[in-house]
């Protein structure tokens, strides 16, 4: 049985990266397209490397009729998102891509994004959308919350030793590297190449930066009391990708088992043997997370390195994954694709 489904806010990255990824998937096809200042036009003007695809032209949202689409993705920005989906027919599934609907608690979502949410009882319904860990509450969802790309990278490295005790929890430093595509399409100065290429910065340094919100809310959950890591992202000139460094206190060898151990089974999560680490050009443009383990010098320190495409396991492909199993779909239908390399 083929889906019919639509994108909200198809003319930004990751609806751009939605429509790749449907474009091969068996069992998903794209009815309708929605980019509010691209309104009219197809979207072979908005990206050219789609043009080979019979795609509908992008429309306003209200233009659409939902009465035959079975699932919508919504990647609009934040507090826009929340702003739509109120609106959208209860019956409708939905995955959303923007930071809506991450945090359960209404009081952190003020906290890390400075308003009151505006559907707070929409908020209560979500369900985190970090696949390998809520799997089956996602398949009985209506509305699935996609997580952060940053988010979603350090908890891969860490849920499984939180869980496992592999680790002291109170010293956790979470050092990310994330590419430049996670900032959106939206013009901004500092996002110009004459202002990015050949320069390497942090951002939101000292805590503040609102992905915090999810690792206080789910390594909390995991461990069953409040822990809070030490979190500083930096931008690179590249177009995509994301690594992290983890620097922890535990024994190299069993936060590799507890890592191994847990994602054995999982399609999408390879762990590199005992010593390897990975790099984000051996995962561009794929669902895949890499995910490696080195012993440092000092006796009882370790660091794991972890490293996704932002724009696909980071989001669009996990939407994707999501999208699957709320349909009954083979989870990986459509995100099979190998990385791109070189």
């Amino acid at each position: 049985m083929t889906h019919s489904i639509a994108i909200l806010g198809a003319s930004g990255y990751t609806g751009a990266e939605l429509v790749r990824l449907i474009a091969t998937h068996p069992d998903l096809r794209i009815a309708a397209l929605s980019g509010e200042r691209k309104a009219g036009q197809p979207m072979a003007a908005v990206f050219p490397h789609l043009r080979h695809l019979d795609l509908p032209d992008l429309v306003k949202i209200e233009e659409i009729d939902f009465s035959g689409i079975d699932l919508a993705f919504c990647a609009l920005p934040h507090a826009t998102s929340q702003a739509v989906i109120k609106e959208l027919p209860r019956d409708l599934k939905i995955v959303d891509l923007s930071a809506d609907f991450r945090l359960r608690d209404p009081a952190a979502y003020e906290k890390w994004y400075g308003k009151p949410h505006a559907a707070p009882e929409m908020q209560a319904e979500a369900v985190y959308g970090l696949t390998e860990y809520y799997r089956e509450e996602i398949r009985a969802a209506r509305l699935v919350a996609g997580t952060g790309c940053n988010a979603a990278t350090g908890q891969y490295a860490l849920i499984p030793l939180i869980k496992a005790g592999a680790i002291d929890l109170d010293e956790i430093v979470i050092d990310l590297k994330a590419g430049v595509s996670g900032a959106g399409r939206a013009l901004k100065e500092n996002l110009l190449h004459a202002e990015l290429s050949e320069g390497f910065h942090a951002y939101a340094a000292g805590g503040v930066h609102r992905h915090l919100g999810e690792f206080d809310q789910e390594f909390s959950k995991a461990a069953g009391r409040p822990v809070e890591v030490q979190f500083t992202p930096h931008l690179i000139p590249a177009n995509r990708g994301i690594l992290a460094t983890v620097y922890l206190r535990g024994e190299a060898g069993a936060i590799h088992d507890a890592l191994a151990s847990a994602y054995k089974d999982e399609t999408f999560i390879q762990v590199l043997p005992l010593g390897e680490h990975p790099s984000t050009r051996h995962v561009r443009g794929s669902n895949f997370v890499h995910i490696g383990v080195v012993a440092d010098r000092r006796p009882g320190r370790a660091m794991v390195i972890a490293a996704l495409d932002n724009l696909t396991k980071g989001s669009s492909g996990q939407a994707i994954q999501n999208a699957n199993l709320m349909l009954g779909l083979d989870e990986a239908a459509g995100l099979m694709l190998a990385p791109c390399f070189p």
